[in-house]
């Protein structure tokens, strides 16, 4: 026999006839564990509840302006001197000003509320200036 195969062979039988201990095996268990949040919370994509609630609701805020916004442009379409008051509109070259003058006409106003979302305002404003 050589060398070679003789060590082989003792490595073999040396790694076949190993028994860890239970306190090796939890240990190494708390760091597979460890190791798991540590790559899903970095490359995995994972967040927590809290993140994720932040994130819903930024997400609904967003689709809230962008319906309100919507809204606001078929109102403003609706009205029955749309053609001139979106002459008047775009005549208007200070963007606060035609946030203001969306905001008098009342097109941004939903239902239910007593003034527009500023951000709804800003959406339909910048809609209109298309």
């Amino acid at each position: 026999m050589s060398v070679q195969s003789i060590s082989k062979t003792s490595i073999t039988q040396r790694f076949d006839s190993y028994q860890p201990s239970k306190t090796l095996l939890a240990w190494a268990c708390v760091v597979t564990a460890i190791a798991t949040m540590i790559i899903g919370f970095s490359w995995g994509g994972w967040v927590t509840g809290g993140t994720s609630s932040k994130a819903a609701a930024a997400a609904g805020d967003i689709a809230r302006g962008e319906l309100a916004s919507a809204i606001c442009v078929e109102r403003f379409k609706a009205a029955p001197d749309a053609s001139a008051k979106l002459i008047e509109f775009k005549a208007i070259t200070e963007g606060y000003k035609q946030r203001q003058f969306v905001e008098a006409g009342g097109w941004a106003t939903m239902p239910g509320q007593t003034s527009p979302d500023s951000r709804s305002v800003q959406a339909c404003a910048t809609a209109l200036a298309v």
